[in-house]
């Protein structure tokens, strides 16, 4: 099981779902958890570009990984944690077990809104789109420094260019992690 970051855009959903497709592995994405919810509430929230509340998103993904792990499945967290208090809560909670390492796809600011204006979803309003890279610009580094210190490995890769290329280099990775 490992972990996928990346800013809204940077492709960290398609390559989940290719490579869970390809392997046999659960997809387990926050906003696609949340967007299944089916929840009004919820909905506006991630409309407006704002997080929805932690207590929430650690269970829901807990449970997720559980049944994950009970199923003897492979899992790929995309964009979880999404905050320092989540990383904090997974590794108080013991939920950092299981869990390989988190690659983190880079991808320039500019490259970032092209692909959000070609994907054209609903809660990918500019507002909300900036408050979302605002977050995820200031929590990233704190959450690899907490997850890293408790051993996790972590890898940047360059998130730019055709989409096959991309998914190799994340496989490259997994190779060097024993993963596949």
């Amino acid at each position: 099981m490992f972990i996928l970051f990346g800013p809204a855009g940077s492709g960290k959903s398609l390559q989940g779902q290719l490579l869970a497709e390809k392997y046999g592995w659960r997809w387990l994405s926050v906003g696609q958890l949340l967007r299944d919810q089916k929840n009004p509430e919820l909905d506006a929230t991630m409309k407006e570009g704002g997080l929805v509340d932690d207590n929430f998103v650690v269970k829901m993904m807990h449970e997720a990984k559980e049944a994950v792990v009970a199923a003897g499945q492979n899992a790929i967290l995309d964009g979880y944690p999404r905050d320092v208090w989540q990383a904090e809560w997974i590794v108080a909670n013991g939920d950092l077990a299981g869990i390989d390492g988190a690659i983190i796809l880079n991808v320039p600011k500019e490259e970032l809104w092209k692909r959000l204006e070609e994907r054209g979803r609903v809660d990918d309003k500019k507002e909300a789109i900036e408050r979302r890279w605002e977050v995820f610009e200031q929590t990233i580094s704190a959450m690899c420094d907490i997850l890293g210190k408790e051993g996790l490995k972590i890898k940047e890769i360059d998130g730019v260019g055709p989409i096959e290329q991309i998914t190799e280099r994340i496989e490259e990775v997994l190779r060097e992690w024993g993963i596949i």
